[in-house]
Formats: structure tokens, sequence, C-alpha cells
């Protein structure tokens, strides 16, 4: 297996299927001309052949002209594979009517002129390095239904061999495959075609500093560092490894896969775990912002992995139109509901007034709030026609919470509610509250949301090590903000909940065990590596902490998960996340709604996986 060959062939040969398809014709019908024929352009036109492509459809060239039956200078039997019988031997003719143009010879060897003759919708892939044979905007100034790649970063759609041989050699050597078969690149290439027809994730289109890339003439292949080219690619090849007997380990698929991601950082290694789970039980959720390009790219993830069934609010013409442009298919598996014209409005609002008619609501206005989409998807969730809610794609913390305190309230045990976020490391996963809620906690408080944040850590599986956070180390100082935590952090042992919670400490202290092991070896905390539960003492420490850990540190926050709620209601923070940050929040959501109705949900999620927590 070599890069320039079959990396080259593989990579064009996804480009290929998509520009086919984009063009409206069959591999099997076109015309194909190669400019090149050394090692990677026999191993293109081979790998086409595989892919349908016809032999007597390709007319391939060298620097000496048409390779044909007759000619007997400079040929060898690689090239007399695709020695053409046809009455053609310049250029100039074999592109007189051609669907494809491959290229990988030497720079500026098209004309407009030649490009112009070509059939309608030609595709011309001009691969030559550094410079291609015609610049994208060359061919675009010849003709505007062109569809262009090239090797080239700064125009659409590059060839880049990254997009091939690291991933193809994963699933290889994964498998322990005795070889690289020609099923195995024909995978590669298919899951490369498939692949760029998805959703591509914020991420990708803020690392290439565009405004959207979706599947077109501009978006044929992947781009190079695109995260999800690793599990596509690594997971396609193996499979067809096994599936024609040169792999030597037989693996699960989904769980290969599972093993994959992990390889893509901590978080997603964890969500996928939550996510398998939610998968179990899938729950109703709904997104007051359904009109959202975010919301809808996360509800492709959504339903594809069977985790939940979006109920999205919104316009259904908007909401259709956006799926069309975004090349999303999941009306099926999505509901649709425009809260303005829905049946249930008079109705919600009456329960909305007896609510709150004696909080100060009168009638009109109840009718007014419940057309807000905020209002109408709580009230979903209080009268069960719905089991969570998510949201906050474009909306401030305060405007989705307010709704659902009005109408789901907190629990009967909980005073207030607090906001939970998971900082994922790289080795280590902590837990960080409250950063979103409670701007000067009580000592009161302090001790609920340390009580509630242990409820959720251990219903996430993980058992919790509590550290009530301050400036001060076990009495070091007698300010009233030290002995606040101080005492919040007595309230919690006083409940005798057997857990594992110190306090009054400073932050190092509680995350390094030497500190506590070797100075402080009298802190519950001590002998048990160190706390994974940071309760902080007020709000501005709390969203200042996760918010360096996650620019600064590199870690990745997950959250935030609201705590103490009747119901499943998450509100993500506004800011720079895209739609894995929503499908991630989903998965708590089905979870929490799971532990709600009495359905199992396994514990020691994270340890199970291997996770140190």
């Amino acid at each position: 297996f070599h890069d320039d060959q079959h990396g080259t062939a593989i990579i064009s040969g996804a480009g290929l299927l998509n520009a086919l398809e984009l063009a409206g014709k069959r591999i099997e019908n076109v015309q194909i001309v190669f400019m090149g024929a050394g090692a990677a352009g026999i191993a293109c036109a081979q790998f086409y052949l595989e892919l349908g492509a016809r032999r007597e459809n390709i007319i391939m060239l060298d620097s000496k002209g048409v390779i044909h039956r007759d000619r007997t200078e400079g040929m060898n039997p690689y090239k007399l594979q695709f020695a053409t019988h046809r009455d053609i031997r310049t250029l100039d003719e074999a592109l007189d009517g051609a669907d494809v143009f491959v290229g990988l010879s030497v720079a500026n060897l098209l004309s407009r002129e030649m490009v112009r003759r070509m059939a309608e919708r030609p595709i011309i892939f001009a691969m030559a390095n550094p410079d291609p044979e015609m610049t994208y905007d060359e061919a675009r100034a010849a003709r505007d239904d062109v569809i262009m790649a090239t090797g080239r970063s700064d125009y659409p759609n590059q060839v880049n061999n990254v997009l091939g041989f690291p991933f193809i050699f994963r699933g290889a050597l994964d498998v322990r495959a005795r070889q690289i078969n020609m099923e195995m690149k024909v995978a590669a290439a298919t899951a490369l075609a498939e692949l760029a027809k998805e959703p591509v994730p914020y991420s990708v289109i803020k690392a290439y500093r565009t405004e959207h890339l979706v599947f077109g003439t501009e978006y044929l292949i992947p781009k190079p560092f695109d995260p999800r080219v690793l599990i596509w690619e690594a997971s396609a090849v193996a499979k067809a490894a096994m599936e024609t007997g040169v792999a030597q380990v037989s693996m699960d698929l989904d769980e290969y896969r599972e093993k994959l991601e992990s390889r893509l950082g901590m978080s997603r290694h964890v969500m996928r775990v939550f996510i398998n789970k939610a998968k179990k039980a899938p729950k109703r959720i709904v997104y007051p912002e359904g009109e959202h390009e975010t919301i809808l790219k996360a509800a492709e993830v959504i339903v594809d992995e069977c985790m939940a069934h979006p109920v999205l609010l919104g316009r259904p013409e908007v909401i259709e139109e956006k799926l069309a442009e975004l090349k999303l298919d999941i009306l099926k598996g999505i509901e649709i509901i425009h809260p303005k014209s829905s049946p249930r409005l008079e109705g919600y609002a009456e329960t909305l007034f007896n609510l709150r008619r004696r909080k100060g609501l009168v009638r009109q206005e109840a009718y007014q709030l419940i057309r807000n989409y905020n209002y109408f998807a709580t009230m979903m969730l209080h009268q069960g026609h719905a089991d969570g809610l998510v949201a906050g794609v474009t909306q401030q913390y305060a405007d989705v919470i307010r709704p659902a305190l009005q109408i789901i309230g907190v629990r009967p045990e909980v005073h207030k509610v607090a906001g939970l976020y998971m900082i994922v490391m790289k080795d280590q996963v902590y837990f960080f509250a409250d950063a979103t809620v409670n701007i000067d906690p009580t000592a009161e408080d302090l001790a609920e949301i340390a009580l509630l944040c242990a409820a959720e850590v251990r219903r996430l599986g993980v058992e919790p090590r509590i550290a009530m956070l301050s400036f001060s180390n076990f009495g070091s100082s007698r300010h009233p903000l030290a002995e606040k935590v101080r005492r919040a952090a007595d309230m919690v042992k006083g409940r005798g909940l057997n857990l594992l919670v110190d306090g009054e400490m400073q932050a190092d202290t509680a995350v390094v065990p030497r500190i506590l092991d070797e100075v402080y070896p009298f802190s519950e905390l001590a002998g048990h590596g160190g706390a994974n539960v940071l309760i902080f003492p007020n709000l501005a420490a709390g969203n200042v902490a996760y918010k360096l850990m996650q620019r600064l540190g590199k870690a990745e926050a997950v959250g935030p998960i609201l705590m103490g709620m009747r119901k499943p209601v998450h509100v993500l923070q506004v800011g720079d996340f895209d739609e894995i940050d929503v499908v991630y929040m989903t998965a708590i959501a089905v979870l929490d709604s799971q532990t709600e109705d009495g359905a199992p949900v396994p514990a020691a999620r994270l340890q199970e996986a291997g996770f140190p927590v």
C-alpha cells in the first residue's frame, strides 16, 4: 500500500462518487480522461474500475500523448492495460464530450476552450502538485456548471491523502489484517463519500473559517481535519477486512466505534457511554429553538443514534426549508409543533393561569405568555407531553429557566436549583458547582448544592468525593466567607449520608492528593486520591473556574446540568458551542427521565468504561 498511489485513488474516488451523484451521471456510463500515467494515475484508473467505471470509456495520456494500441514509445505493461482502440491522439480530442478529467501531471495544461468542449456538468479533478492543471478560478470562468477538485487547500474540494492513509491503517491494524485488499479500499472511499453528506460539526466549520459546509459542488469530500473521519473510515475498513477474511481478529463494530471515539477526546468517550445508555429507553425531548440550525443538526445525530424522540417547536415551513438546505433527511424521525397553531394552546394557557393566578398573573397575560416557545415547551413537560427539555442555543439562561421554575418548579425537598459542569481532562473527570445559578449562596445553600451534586454524580455512576472550596484551609482564616464554607461542610457531614466530604479547603489542596495526605492527613479526603466534586463558594468563583479550565486548561466542559428540578430541564449557556453539546445535554435529559420513571440506569457508568474519576 503506497500513500501517493492508493491514497490518491481512494480520496479522489470518494470525490468522484459524489461528483457523479451531483451531476446526475452513472459511473459506468461516463467518459473519463486521465492526464498522467505514472503510479498515481494508473492506481486511480484501476480503482475507478473497481468503483464501476468501464475500461473502454477510459482514455489515458502521458507526456508523449494518448496511450493507444498502436503506440510503442514509452509503453509498459501497466500503461498497456489502458491502451485505447479509438482514433484519438491528443488531449484536445480526448476531452471532446468527456465527462471527467483526472489530472496527475503538470500545471496549466488545460485551456478554457478544452473545458468548454466537455460534456454537461463536467467533472475536473486537477491534482497536479503544487499547481493544478487548471486553477479553480479558471475552470469556473470557463463554465459555471463545472464540478472541480484539486490538491490545493485554498480551493474547495482538496484531495488530500491525509484523509486516507492513517485511518485505513488504523482499521487494518486493529483487526490485524494480513493485507489491504481492494474491498477495504472501496470501503474507505465509500465511507468518505457518505460522510460528506452528513451535517458538518460547528467545530470543523469554525476551524476552516467559513460560514457553512453543506454537501454540494464545493463540498464533495470531508475536510482533512474533520475528526469524524477516524470513526467512519477506520470502522469501514475493519468491517471490510473481517467480511473478506483477511482479518485475524474479529470485533464488535459498535464497540470498536466507541473505542475510536475515545481517541478523539475524553469527553466523547465519556458521553458515548451515556448515549448508549440513553438508547436503551429513548424519551421525548422538546426543543423550543427548533428552527435553529444547531438544533436541526443535533436532531439529525439524535435521530441517527436512536437516543431520543426530538420534538421541535417552530414554523413547519421554516424547519422543512432549513432541513432541505442542510440536506438533513430526518422528517420521519422528528415531530414539529407550531405553538401558535397548536390545538393544545388554549388548554395550556388555562393551566398556566391556574398555576400562576395567585402569583399576579391574569388570564390575558397567560394567553400571551403561552405563545412564547419557552413557556409552551415547559408546559409540554409539565403536562407529560414531553419527557425533557433542552434549550439555550440563542437565549439567555435566565429567559429559559424562568418559565421552568414558574411551571415545573423544584423538587419538594429542594429549596434552590443549581448548575453542575462535568469537566473532562485528559485523564480525569471533575464536577464543578454551582457555575450558573446562585450568585451568593448561604451556608445552607452550599450544603444543599453539595447534596444535589452528590446525588447527580452518583446517578451518573461516580462515587463523589466532595471538597467545599475557599481561600482558607481548615480554619487557617476566620473570615466570615471562610466560616460560611466551613459551616456548609459541617451541615453536609451532619446529614449522615455516608459521603466523603470536607472543607473548607483551597483548590489545590482539594485536587492534589499529596497535599491532603502529607499536610492534612486528618481530612476526610486524605488517602482517597483527592476530590472529584468541587463546590465553589459563589457563582463568580465557579463560573470563572470552569471557563478558565475550558479555555486555558484545554478541558472539555459538558453542561450545565440543571439540578433540583421536578422534571428534566437543561439550559445551555449562550456562547461558543455546537450541535454536539446539544446532543450531550439531550443524553443527560434522557438519563434524567429514565431515572425519574424508574427505567433501569445501571451504576458505575464511568468506572465500567475505565475512567479515572
